[in-house]
């Protein structure tokens, strides 16, 4: 239920709105830079963990979110809907989603992290991730069938995401944690240190990072690509989002236990190298017929199957860096440097997107070589990862 929520009003949908509203490819990169960038309000959020429990903050900051996205279920109510104006309402509402968001998700990983045995966390977390996979397959090809017959009409599929965030916070109020209330306060300096004593988590956060903010910058001009240059509809699109998260599902489980079995290292560097082949790839799209949507679904799938293995990989070498009894400091700080670092990277994509169109006539051409740049981007993301082996510190240890 959360996930659904998170997705539906962070990533895919909104692009699809936007481009639908007639906004420039910055909007469109500012609105996908909301959710790293507001990652930094983790921070004063970090001191209230030593006074408040886990599950109140996650609560609070999932009701902030559900009260922000209320506008988005009246859309249709905004006249006319192409106006400036309501691009602007629309990514205030998108912003201010991402920012509730943001200050729950503070704790959602260090109340996991009480759940995980050792030595199992690619498992737990590839169980997990597969649960809102299918939930998110299940909603996005509700989605493809809703806009294939009203396009266009994206207040409904809000709409079901809203209601299904509302249930999430009666859910999380009935989940165990382990309370970090201390009476001495958290301190930001401290959580920092944590990241400048160790090299091993700093070469990891900069790979992290690196890999986060070439997500962020493909996906959004990916689907601005297939929309606004190439043809394709938003039922296709969003099937192409069903593809997705098929993939997800279908290598998540699988993925973590290659994770636990052979550590994160190898993982990275299998990952780090298909993630590059898709980004050529995609280059290479220029016609929305039967070929065109072959090599789409190609391209989401494989990167889905990708990113999922990435992502195992990169939670099982955190968590491996981080002491099971005190786990917030390290997982917020962790998730905040890492978000700093890739927060610009969609919105100077979006600038840089719009700046090449405005003097170019041909528009795939500039989509061409900046699918290209990001190849070659990609791979160097394991350069920092290289360092970062399966970590033998024992449970609980600093």
């Amino acid at each position: 239920m959360g996930m659904t929520f998170w997705m539906a009003f962070t990533e895919h949908l909104p692009t699809l709105l936007l481009v639908s509203m007639g906004a420039s490819e910055a909007h469109v990169g500012l609105q996908g830079a909301f959710l790293p960038g507001l990652q930094l309000l983790q921070l004063p959020t970090l001191r209230a963990i030593a006074r408040v429990s886990k599950r109140s903050i996650l609560v609070a900051g999932q009701l902030f979110a559900l009260a922000a996205a209320l506008p988005l279920l009246f859309l249709e109510t905004i006249e006319p809907s192409t106006s400036s104006w309501a691009v602007i309402s629309v990514l205030l509402c998108f912003a201010a989603v991402a920012a509730g968001l943001q200050v729950g998700n503070t704790v959602w990983f260090p109340l996991l992290r009480s759940y995980v045995e050792p030595g199992q966390v690619g498992r737990f977390f590839g169980l997990l991730r597969s649960g809102w996979h299918l939930a998110l397959m299940i909603y996005y090809a509700g989605a493809q069938l809703w806009l294939a017959h009203s396009p266009g009409r994206f207040a409904p599929l809000f709409g079901v995401a809203w209601i299904l965030g509302m249930l999430r916070c009666g859910l999380v109020m009935r989940m165990p944690e382990r309370s970090e209330r201390t009476q001495e306060k958290i301190r930001v300096r401290e959580a920092l240190a944590l990241v400048r004593d160790d090299p091993s988590l700093r070469s990891l956060l900069i790979g992290s990072a690196s890999n986060a903010a070439i997500r962020g910058a493909v996906l959004p001009f990916a689907i601005v690509m297939m929309r606004r240059e190439i043809g394709f509809s938003e039922a296709q699109v969003l099937l192409c989002t069903f593809v997705y998260y098929a993939g997800g599902l279908a290598s998540l489980y699988l993925w973590g236990r290659i994770s636990d079995r052979i550590g994160p290292a190898p993982v990275f560097l299998a990952t780090t190298l298909g993630l590059a082949a898709l980004l050529m790839l995609i280059s290479f799209v220029d016609t929305a017929d039967a070929r065109g949507i072959a090599m789409i679904v190609i391209f989401f799938a494989g990167r889905a199957i990708f990113t999922s293995g990435f992502g195992v990989a990169e939670t099982q070498a955190l968590f491996d860096l981080t002491p099971s009894d005190t786990p917030a400091r390290t997982l917020v700080i962790a998730g905040v440097l890492t978000s700093s670092m890739n927060a610009l990277a969609p919105l100077l994509a979006g600038l840089l997107l719009q700046q090449a169109l405005t003097n170019t006539e041909a528009p795939l051409a500039v989509y061409r070589i900046f699918f290209g740049l990001a190849a070659v981007a990609q791979l160097l993301v394991f350069w920092p990862l290289r360092r970062v082996w399966r970590s033998e510190r024992p449970a609980g240890g600093a």
